[in-house]
């Protein structure tokens, strides 16, 4: 037989099948369309020379490469690679350069707006307000990418690949031109004043339950897991929904995910309710993470040494990371009949604190924290701080996340957050999303002083947390480095170490090509000249817990700390291309290591932020010997 020739075609001008939108997309993004005329003469071409198998586009690839690429590295379009900007400067660079000091951050401020302006199509002398997000004003990625490279043109500098994401309005950009790039002395707004930190009693970790993937029950489970560096995901269990009727690798279709996998609980469907005094009418009109909070809760107490049923009248507090509402959602289809009065108590967020604390008896604060991807991790900073104000004697905190319905999977891959294979490959040049999992976990808190009078297990100590917001950043889901390193340097001033004490970093790191980038920069700038931190990220092995993801991570480093042990990260095979690693005092490790031999005190930071904004950091500390 003859052989085949397949021709992968760009789009064809006067006619075909693209849409004007989609047509006026291709062309922001460097796809030009090709003539009728010109795509046969190709194709006899490739013919003629026996071609098999041939991509006939029209292409620009200064605008096109770099947008391809923002995402992840890209090997086929490696060759094209253009070299990096040469770093001697331009005309325009030596000219600012030679400003006095104090003329440099206006000038910068005028280049920036006129860029700005250009890229955003502003006209000629119209006022652009600088306080006011890029994104707000109409700025999406490939503007972000035009800018990037227009100002970096200007000024012969290759600039970061977020640094419109890092520093998001005119009057920042320009600040940072002023102090990275011109050698000014204000590189970035004053940060605001904090709180005086003032020394705080330590807060003990005495117990933990956890519900986690990969059969992950308890805490030995867990570490056998971690330091396997194995990963669970799964694909969706069969009684949750149909993932094959909402599946479609394109994340454009219509009510469809583009992914079958995640980091699925085993069972979830099994509950005692006579052991925890509920009538079986009223268990199934409770959310199921309720359920599972009541279980993990009362194992929690039991491996701190503690009888659950004895703690009745206590000043025990109780503080629930929860997010999700989509059991109330489930209940809704059976009809209005079907509403009872178990339908209110059983799927609102904040019984899924009330009714611990009901069903143990617990009288100290009880609260459900929504703060989306943090939560869990205020929580634990809310507990310590009302055991540091003596508002309780024990706590509770935590967090739950359960996948029910298709909807927040169909949700995120609209928002094209979702990773098609349903894994979060953190730091990885794969990242390309994150997946989602599920899990419930709650550690058991005591003022450090009581842990040793009662003689507890301890497992850890928290010597320091805090929480903050990432505000007028970028987007309102646009994270904000300034924002992660002040609250990174807040816990870790709380807690009282130096930099260089801290031997690990369990990350936020979700696997995003965005949010990766400005979590390790913001990290490499808190760091500096303290030696080589290790991090890493729990979502690697079986997804972004959402709710939960913070107490999950915390609990890893508590595992860490109290083992001496630094996990490998699991599925890292290639570092992310959008940072100078060269430059960052950070490694991933991808083996078990030992702890640092010059980090003794076996200090380890976790970071958890919310897609809301709000951003925590706690400091764990090796149980005292």
């Amino acid at each position: 037989g003859r052989p085949a020739l397949s021709i992968d075609w760009g789009w064809w001008a006067g006619g075909g099948m693209v849409a004007r939108e989609v047509a006026e997309y291709f062309g922001r993004i460097g796809l030009a369309a090709t003539s009728g005329r010109e795509s046969l003469d190709a194709m006899e071409r490739l013919l003629a020379a026996g071609a098999t198998q041939a991509t006939v586009a029209r292409v620009d690839w200064e605008t096109f490469q770099p947008i391809y690429e923002s995402a992840r590295a890209r090997p086929l379009l490696e060759a094209m690679r253009s070299g990096p900007v040469r770093e001697e400067g331009t005309e325009l660079l030596r000219r600012l350069r030679s400003l006095p000091a104090a003329d440099r951050l206006p000038a910068a401020v005028d280049l920036v707006r006129r860029e700005v302006g250009e890229v955003l199509g502003f006209g000629a002398g119209e006022s652009i307000d600088p306080e006011r997000g890029f994104f707000k004003m109409g700025m999406d990625s490939i503007l972000a990418v035009r800018l990037r490279q227009r100002l970096g043109a200007l000024l012969g500098r290759s600039l970061p690949a977020t640094v419109a994401f890092e520093h998001p309005t005119i009057e920042r950009l320009s600040r940072y031109v002023a102090g990275e790039v011109l050698g000014g002395a204000a590189s970035a707004p004053a940060a605001p004043a904090t709180a005086p930190v003032r020394a705080e009693e330590p807060i003990a970790v005495v117990g933990a339950g956890l519900r986690l993937p990969g059969g992950s029950n308890d805490l030995d489970r867990f570490w056998d897991l971690l330091a396997a560096g194995e990963g669970a995901t799964r694909p969706v269990p069969a009684d949750r929904f149909d993932v094959a009727r909402y599946f479609d690798p394109d994340p454009a279709a219509p009510g469809k995910m583009v992914a079958r996998e995640g980091g699925f609980l085993e069972r979830i469907d099994g509950f005692d309710a006579a052991f925890f005094g509920l009538t079986p009418r009223e268990a199934r009109r409770i959310d199921p993470q309720h359920r599972l909070l009541l279980e993990v809760a009362w194992e929690a107490l039991e491996r701190s040494g503690l009888a659950p049923d004895r703690l009745r009248g206590t000043r025990t507090g109780v503080y629930v990371g929860i997010t999700a509402t989509e059991y109330g959602q489930i209940l809704a289809t059976e009809g209005e009949d079907a509403i009872d009065a178990y339908h209110l108590t059983g799927t609102a967020l904040n019984f899924a604190a009330g009714r611990i604390s009901h069903v143990f008896g617990l009288m100290g604060p009880s609260l459900a924290v929504d703060t989306a991807c943090s939560s869990s991790l205020v929580a634990v900073h809310l507990a310590c701080q009302a055991l540091a104000r003596g508002e309780c004697d024990l706590a509770l905190a935590g967090g739950v996340n359960l996948i029910l319905t298709p909807y927040g999977s169909i949700a995120t891959t609209k928002a094209r957050m979702l990773a098609p294979d349903g894994r979060c490959k953190t730091f990885d040049a794969r990242a390309d999303g994150f997946g989602r999992g599920e899990g419930a976990a709650l550690v058991v808190l005591r003022r450090l002083s009581d842990a040793r009078a009662n003689a507890d297990a301890i497992l850890a100590v928290v010597r320091g947390s805090a929480v903050n917001q990432d505000g007028p950043s970028s987007g309102l889901t646009v994270p904000s480095k300034d924002a992660q390193v002040a609250v990174v340097r807040e816990a870790r001033e709380r807690a009282g170490g130096r930099p260089g004490e801290v031997g690990y970093g369990e990350a936020h790191g979700t696997g995003t090509p965005l949010g990766d980038p400005i979590e390790l920069r913001g990290l490499g700038e808190v760091f500096a000249g303290a030696g080589r931190l290790r991090v890493g990220s729990v979502k690697s092995n079986f997804g972004h817990l959402e709710s939960a993801a913070g107490v999950a991570g915390l609990i890893k480093a508590i595992l860490a700390v109290g083992r001496g042990r630094i996990p490998p990260q699991c599925d890292f095979v290639t570092p992310t291309p959008h940072v100078d690693w060269d430059s960052l005092p950070l490694v991933v490790p991808r083996s078990l290591e030992a702890w640092p031999a010059d980090r003794p005190r076996r200090l380890a930071g976790v970071s958890a932020f919310g897609a809301s904004g709000t951003n925590a950091h706690v400091v764990v500390e090796a149980p005292p010997a």
